[in-house]
Formats: C-alpha cells, sequence, structure tokens
C-alpha cells in the first residue's frame, strides 16, 4: 500500500494524504491550503489526482484547513461518498457555504484590480453553489462504529477532543493477506478543556500519522489560562470598559461562551451584556447546540439539571444583523465583544476595534496564535500605533494576550499520544513547522524505537 502525502507536510495547513490499497483510492483529509496570496490559488486549484478516480473519503474534523477543498473536489467530478461524524457535517456545511461565500468575493475584488491593469479575470476556486454540492455526498459515522470506505480497509472514527465531532481515524488495512493497523490523529484537542470531551489515545499500532503543530511548546494548565480570562473581563467591567476579543469562529468563541456563562452563574459579571458578532458563529453556536450528544460529562450534566442550556443564557446575544452590529459602537457602558475574524484581519471585529482602541477603560484580549503581518500580531507586539482600514489609531486601550487556550495538543501531549501509539514500525509527523518537529523527536527519540518520517509535499511511503 502507498502512502502519498499531499498537503500538511512541513506546515501547518491543508491537510491532504492520499491512501492506495487493493487498488482502491481513500483520500484523508480534503483542506484548503492557507499562506500567500500568490501561492495559494494554483496550490489549491490543481488537484495531484484524477478526483473522479477518488473511491472516497474520511474526514476528521471541519476546520477549513482540513475540509475547505471539499467543494474544489466535487466541482471536478467527484461524486463518492465522504464519511464523518454527524458533529463534522453540519459544522462543514456551514463553514463550506462561508468559505464559498468568501472566495467569490476575494475574486471579485481581484478582478477590480485586473480589470483596471488590463488582466483576464480569474475565476474563484469555488463558489457558494459548489459549496452546497458537498453536503448531499456526507456519511454521517458515529464514533467507533467500524464502516468499510473501500474494501479491505475497516474504519472507526475516534473521538479528538480538538472541536465538536472531531475525530482521530483509525484503520485496519488487509492487503495481499498481511494486517495492518494505520492511526491517523487528525488534530489532537487538549484534556480539561471547556464543553467537549477529552481526546482519547491510540492504541498500540503499526503506523501513526500524528500532527506535531506544538511540538515544541508545552501548554500551561487550562485552568490558569481560565483564571487569567477571568480576571481581565473582572479588571475591565470594574473600571467601566468593553473586552473586544477577535476569536475564530468555530472553537474558540463557542469556549469562551461557556467561559463567560460560568462567571455569569458565580455571579461575577451579572447584568454586563455578552454579543457574538459573527454570523458564521451565530451558525456554528447553533450546530453546537444541537450536537449535545458530544458534550464532556460537566456539560451534560449542567444542561440535564436545566441550570443553562449550554451555550445560551440572558446576557448573551448573537448578533447576525449588520445593523444591529454597527449600534453595539453606540451602545454605553461595559459589555464584551466576541467577533470574528481570529487574528483581527477581516470582518467585523476591525469596526469594533477602530472604534474602541483609543479607550483606555477598553481591552482587547488576544486569545489565540497570530500569524505574522496580521494585525492581531501587531497588537499581541504591543505596537503602540496601528492601522485601520488604512487609517492609522493609538493604541490605549489595554491589550492581553492569553495562552494556554489553544484547541491543539502541546508537546508534552503529543509525546504521551506516541508513546500510548507504540508504533512498531513508522511514526510519521505531520502539520507541523520543521522546529515543531525537530523538537519533537528530540523528546521522543528515547521512548519510540519506529522508524521517524517528516514527509516533505509529494512524498510517497510504501506501508
Amino acid at each position: 500500500m502507498k502512502l502519498h502525502i499531499l498537503g500538511a507536510a512541513q506546515t501547518v495547513t491543508g491537510s491532504q494524504y492520499l491512501l492506495e490499497v487493493n487498488g482502491s483510492r481513500l483520500l484523508l483529509e480534503c483542506g484548503l491550503f492557507q499562506g500567500r496570496r500568490a501561492d495559494t490559488y494554483e496550490r489549491n486549484r490543481t488537484f495531484h489526482y484524477d478526483p473522479q478516480k477518488l473511491d472516497a473519503v474520511i474526514l476528521s474534523h471541519a476546520h477549513i484547513d482540513h475540509s475547505g477543498n471539499l467543494p474544489n473536489l466535487v466541482k471536478n467530478h467527484y461524486t463518492g461518498p465522504i464519511y464523518a461524524t454527524a458533529g463534522t457535517v453540519d459544522l462543514a456545511d456551514v463553514m463550506l457555504r462561508d468559505s464559498g461565500y468568501i472566495q467569490e468575493s476575494d475574486a471579485e475584488y481581484l478582478n477590480k484590480k485586473r480589470k483596471r491593469k488590463g488582466l483576464p479575470a480569474v475565476e474563484p476556486l469555488y463558489t457558494a453553489a459548489d459549496a452546497e454540492r458537498v453536503k448531499p455526498l456526507m456519511v454521517e459515522i458515529d464514533y467507533d462504529h467500524v464502516f468499510e470506505p473501500v474494501p479491505g480497509v475497516s474504519v472507526r472514527l475516534v473521538e479528538a477532543g480538538h472541536i465538536l465531532g472531531s475525530a482521530a481515524i483509525s484503520l485496519k488495512i488487509q492487503e495481499n493477506g498481511k494486517t495492518k493497523r494505520l492511526w491517523f490523529s487528525g488534530d489532537i484537542g487538549r484534556p480539561g478543556m471547556p464543553l467537549l470531551r477529552d481526546p482519547q489515545l491510540p492504541g498500540e499500532v503499526d503506523v501513526l500519522m500524528m500532527e506535531c503543530t506544538y511540538g515544541d511548546k508545552p501548554h500551561p494548565d487550562p485552568e490558569a489560562a481560565f483564571q487569567e480570562f477571568r480576571d481581565m473581563v473582572m479588571r475591565t467591567v470594574t473600571r467601566g470598559g468593553r473586552v473586544i476579543i477577535p476569536a475564530f469562529a468555530v472553537g474558540r468563541t463557542q469556549e469562551l461562551v461557556y467561559l463567560l456563562h460560568e462567571m455569569n452563574d458565580d455571579g461575577l459579571i451579572r447584568n454586563i451584556p455578552i454579543f457574538v458578532d459573527s454570523p458564521l458563529a451565530v451558525a456554528a453556536s447553533l450546530v453546537f447546540k444541537k450536537h449535545t450528544e458530544y458534550f464532556d460529562e460537566e456539560t451534560r450534566r449542567l444542561v440535564m439539571e436545566s441550570r443553562h442550556p449550554a451555550l445560551d443564557f440572558d446576557q448573551l446575544t448573537y448578533i447576525t444583523d449588520v445593523a444591529d452590529s454597527k449600534a453595539l459602537n453606540t451602545r454605553k457602558g461595559p459589555m464584551v465583544i466576541i467577533s470574528a475574524s481570529g487574528m483581527a484581519e477581516v470582518g467585523r471585529i476591525l469596526h469594533h476595534l477602530k472604534n474602541n482602541i483609543e479607550d483606555a477603560r477598553n481591552t482587547v484580549a488576544i486569545v489565540g496564535w497570530q500569524a505574522p503581518y496580521t494585525l492581531g500580531r501587531r497588537l499581541a507586539d504591543r505596537e503602540e500605533r496601528v492601522r485601520i482600514f488604512d487609517e492609522e489609531y493609538d493604541v490605549k486601550a489595554e491589550v492581553v494576550t492569553i495562552g494556554g487556550l489553544s484547541a491543539h495538543a502541546g508537546q508534552d501531549l503529543l509525546v504521551r499520544y506516541a508513546q500510548a501509539a507504540q508504533p512498531t514500525n513508522r511514526l510519521i509527523l505531520v502539520h507541523g513547522e520543521p522546529d515543531a518537529e525537530i523538537a519533537l523527536v528530540d523528546k521522543l527519540k528515547d521512548s519510540i524505537t519506529a522508524t521517524i518520517n517528516y514527509p516533505a509535499l509529494g512524498d510517497m511511503i510504501e506501508l
């Protein structure tokens, strides 16, 4: 059998892996590569295989770097099944339609510039209509249910604890009278995070393909991060200010709402209004509320005791309408505003930052990793002046960065994960930058005897 590494190779985006076995072609993930605009379009547009000759796709979770090129796959005449958990099916539908809208909008903006230069128009990678054609192909699979996507391959989806519905993919492969056990981690979550169950560690396998995003960085105890978040909110509302939080629409927003809900139940922020201002986050939160079966024991208990729905309470308002979003900027008094995008590059968060960043009573809370050159990174780096919508603003608001809220496993858990699997043949590290891989391999070298690979894009591995 052959494993082709077609994405998230020596980088953290664009997951895509093609398994050839028993004459069948099974694709694990179909993510968008996200990077410099000059690199991304052609790379995402071109598949290194014929989509019509794929037999099946298995999706670990709905994040765009794992699912975001499915509409393009369907646009190129893939008509087979796409297996995923029910939570992933519903989240992917919401996120892919939103991604299709963004692809169209970006192409429209780019074509205005190209027209002025006398250049031909470009087509969007895919459209919202293309994205809508994905869900009818998706097949919902329960955790731990064994299914056979192609002959000779038995698969289980196992709780990954990363976002709602996320899964590791366990494959038992029979070929030429031999059996091999391959485990693909997907994105590994963290124990002790709000809402979701903890990730399940693998058992012994022959080959482990594992993400290494934070292979160079152990995460602090989540409770320390939660307390830092609570302290920041209390400090801001006490001085009459607003908390402005750039946050990704799926996963991070729902966790923050849950933490704020706990604060409200504890009487810490009674009567302080909280707004989630992002149409995608609103749609994703509805999916979270639909799928309470994926919540951890504590969250399910709260729901069963009728103390509150897990993501809804009196002080919380979800906003989709543009006029309601604009009205927040003239509203008086303390409040918390959570809005996309998570790196403060596009979306409604820019308007909230523009209107609040020069008031020293307010706080901008950075709660996730920020890519270089983004507004979020400039804020995290404590730059004194920033540009928003081509205008300069003095950063007078307090800026707080809260580590420890990542939904990815840190180095310590990655080590335990690999040790639990004890791959007898091979450990394949994907979805991580070189520095992360080097640090993780150094930690593993005394406890893992399997061959460790860190494949490049386009590599083929014989299993």
